[in-house]
């Protein structure tokens, strides 16, 4: 599941989800006491010394534990927002500008991939990170198979490095934006790609909403793992399709760290307990290959020590 030694997840009983301690290939349930009164309240103020107890000692109560292939987890957070970063990994937008996904269709591939680094490397050295808001009805974990509505044939996958929230952060600085991080966990941002950009009037720019927030658009988890154990700076990110690798880069590649992510979008509001904030996808989408996501595709997207999400697409049944 993971090579941290312990990280939390969410799995199904009956109509109901609970909250569980993973271990090595072991899940032990957490009640609302042990949490402090659910998730949320838990990663306000993580009490990790006492889950590593937990975890080191479950040789000792083995009749709390269960093998996790035992039940069926589900998105590790219940996220009160979702904010998605854009154009954060340098490569990623060489490649998008290169295909011609900008307003500015003039330029030749060659041209647009100089000037999309040019503009990149400006950005590093004095722009600011590009938030937008996704849906929390979208969040659900890699157990919901992934719906591929029927008015598009351009789906594509975006597989990211999400932070989750601990501490309320609002108008934090960037150094101490890290103490409000409980965590980590895997999110595929799921774009249509013709409906990012307004085709009745180009001045609107893009449009989110319709292009990120269909059912099921964010793919979360199966792991939520403790901050102490990643490192944001140096992460491998790493997409298959159908066992092909599509997406193979590492986090060093961010234009704006998770750092300087948290304490940016910490300026308009605050982000609350639990919330996603999404770090921006490595190049390698399907705009990149020219093949989108089908019926029966299979994206397997690895994470680090966050383990490995299995996403199964289905087409939209006709009505």
């Amino acid at each position: 599941m993971t090579t941290a030694p312990y990280a939390l997840a969410r799995f199904r009983d009956g109509d109901a989800v609970r909250v569980g301690l993973v271990a090595g290939d072991r899940i032990r349930p957490l009640d609302a006491d042990e949490l402090g009164g659910g998730l949320n309240a838990f990663l306000a103020d993580p009490d990790w010394e006492r889950l590593a107890a937990l975890a080191s000692g479950r040789e000792d109560a083995p009749g709390q534990w269960h093998p996790v292939s035992d039940v069926t987890l589900t998105a590790p957070v219940e996220p009160r927002q979702v904010l998605q970063t854009g154009a954060n990994y340098r490569q990623h937008v060489i490649e998008l500008v290169a295909a011609g996904l900008t307003q500015n269709t003039d330029r030749t591939p060659e041209e647009a991939r100089a000037f999309a680094a040019d503009m990149m490397d400006e950005r590093a050295r004095s722009g600011e990170p590009y938030f937008f808001i996704g849906l929390t009805a979208c969040v659900v974990g890699d157990d919901v198979p992934l719906v591929l509505p029927a008015y598009s044939e351009v789906h594509d996958w975006e597989l990211e490095l999400a932070v989750v929230i601990g501490r309320e952060a609002f108008r934090v600085s960037r150094e101490d934006a890290l103490d409000h991080v409980a965590g980590y966990t895997i999110v595929n941002d799921i774009t249509t790609r013709d409906l990012v950009f307004r085709k009745d009037m180009k001045e609107i720019g893009t449009d989110w909403y319709r292009a990120k927030n269909a059912p099921g658009f964010l793919p979360t988890g199966p792991l939520l793992v403790p901050a102490d154990f990643v490192d944001p700076s140096d992460t491998a990110v790493r997409l298959e399709l159908n066992g092909q690798v599509m997406q193979d880069a590492n986090t060093s590649d961010l234009l704006f760290d998770v750092a300087a992510l948290v304490s940016a979008a910490s300026q308009t509001h605050p982000l609350l307990p639990g919330d996603l904030l999404l770090t921006g996808s490595p190049a390698g989408n399907g705009q990149h290959w020219k093949r989108f996501l089908r019926h029966g595709d299979v994206m397997t997207g690895t994470i680090g020590a966050l383990g490995t999400q299995v996403v199964r697409c289905v087409a939209e049944e006709a009505k």
